[in-house]
C-alpha cells in the first residue's frame, strides 16, 4: 500500500489547502466548530461553496462564528446546531433531524486530559466524548452519508494516542488509577480505529474515514494542561489555528484523498506505522490501525451505546 504524499506539509494553511476545490452543493457537518480549529477548518471549507453545518454545545458562540464565516467567505449556506457529544440523546436528536444526503463529516471537537468525571450512563469523559459520542454521531448518519455515494469522514485524533491502546477491560478507569493522559490518549487511538472500520465496513456504501494529527496549536483544547505556559511542545513546533485546520481540510477536499480511508496523516501527509513511540508529533502505532482492534472497538461501542438506552 503506497503511503499518500501531497504538495502540502508543516506550515501549509487550510486556505492553502482548499484553493481551487468546488463544493458548491455540497453538505459539510464540522464538529466542535465554535472555536480553534474546528472553526478554521469550517471557515475554508465554507469558502469552498459547501453548505456547513456547525455542530456545537455553545449554539450562541456557534452562531457568532456562523455569522462571521459568512461575513469573510459570502457563503449564505452557513449555520450552526446544536450538538452534546457527551449527551447521547443530544447526538440522536442531531442525527434523527438532519435531512438529505451528507458528503462530509468532521469529527474535530473534543477534550483533552481533563479531570476525571463520567456521563451519565457512566462513561469516561474523553472516551465518551471523543469516541463514543462521534461513533454514535457517524452510525446515527450514516444513511446520510451513504446517499452521497461518495462521502468523507475525517477525524481528529491526536499524537497522544501513543500513549495508550485501548485497555479492552477497563475502558472506563473502573479499576485503574485514573490518569488524565492515559484516558486521552486510549480515546485517541479510539478515533483512528473507528477511521478504520468505518472504511472496511462501509466500502460498498463508497464511504471512507481517515485520522489525523492536527498538530499542536494553542486553543481552548489545552485549559486542563497548562495552555500556552506547559512548554509540552517547543515553541518552533507549534502551529498557528490555520496551519492546524490544513489536514483536516485536506482530507475532507484533496482529489489525492478520493477513495482513500482507513489511514492516518500529519502535516498533510500520510504517517509512518511505529511499534515504538516515536518521540515526534508524527506516527501512528501499530494497535491503532490494526483491523482486528476496529473491529472490537466498533463491537465495544455499540454495546456501551446500547446501555446508555
Amino acid at each position: 500500500m503506497t503511503a499518500i504524499t501531497t504538495p502540502f506539509g508543516f506550515s501549509s494553511t487550510a486556505a492553502e489547502v482548499a484553493e481551487g476545490i468546488e463544493l458548491t452543493g455540497r453538505r459539510v457537518v464540522v464538529t466542535g466548530a465554535s472555536s480553534g480549529i474546528g472553526a478554521e477548518t469550517a471557515r475554508a471549507l465554507a469558502g469552498t461553496g459547501a453548505e456547513v453545518t456547525l455542530a456545537v454545545r455553545d449554539t450562541t458562540a456557534g452562531e457568532r462564528v456562523a455569522k462571521e464565516i459568512t461575513a469573510t467567505t459570502g457563503n449564505q449556506e452557513v449555520r450552526a446546531a446544536h450538538l452534546d457529544l457527551a449527551d447521547p440523546p443530544s447526538v440522536a436528536a442531531f442525527a434523527a433531524a438532519w435531512r438529505g444526503p451528507l458528503h462530509v463529516l468532521v469529527n474535530n471537537a473534543g477534550v483533552m486530559a481533563c479531570p476525571e468525571q463520567y456521563t451519565e450512563p457512566g462513561r469516561e469523559w474523553q472516551f465518551a466524548t471523543n469516541h463514543l459520542g462521534h461513533f454514535a454521531l457517524a452510525t446515527g448518519l450514516h444513511k446520510a452519508l451513504a446517499a452521497d455515494g461518495s462521502a468523507r469522514i475525517v477525524v481528529v485524533s491526536s499524537t497522544g494516542h501513543q500513549q495508550s491502546p485501548i485497555v479492552w477491560d477497563d475502558v472506563d478507569f473502573a479499576f485503574r488509577r485514573y490518569d488524565p493522559w492515559l484516558a486521552y490518549g486510549q480515546s485517541k487511538t479510539a478515533n483512528v480505529l473507528f477511521a478504520v472500520e468505518a472504511t472496511r465496513r462501509w466500502a460498498e456504501d463508497n464511504i471512507t474515514a481517515n485520522a489525523l494529527m492536527p498538530g499542536a496549536v494553542h486553543t481552548n483544547l489545552q485549559r486542563h494542561t497548562g495552555g500556552r505556559g506547559s512548554g509540552r511542545v517547543p515553541a518552533h513546533l507549534i502551529k498557528t489555528v490555520e496551519q492546524g485546520a490544513a489536514t483536516s481540510v485536506l482530507l475532507a477536499t484533496s482529489p489525492l484523498l478520493e477513495g482513500v480511508g482507513g489511514r492516518y496523516f500529519a502535516d498533510c501527509n500520510e504517517s509512518e506505522v511505529v511499534d515504538r513511540r516515536s518521540g515526534t508529533l508524527d506516527g501512528v502505532a501499530r494497535y491503532a490501525v490494526d483491523p482486528d482492534n476496529g473491529r472490537r472497538l466498533w463491537a465495544l461501542s455499540r454495546e456501551l451505546l446500547a446501555q446508555a438506552g
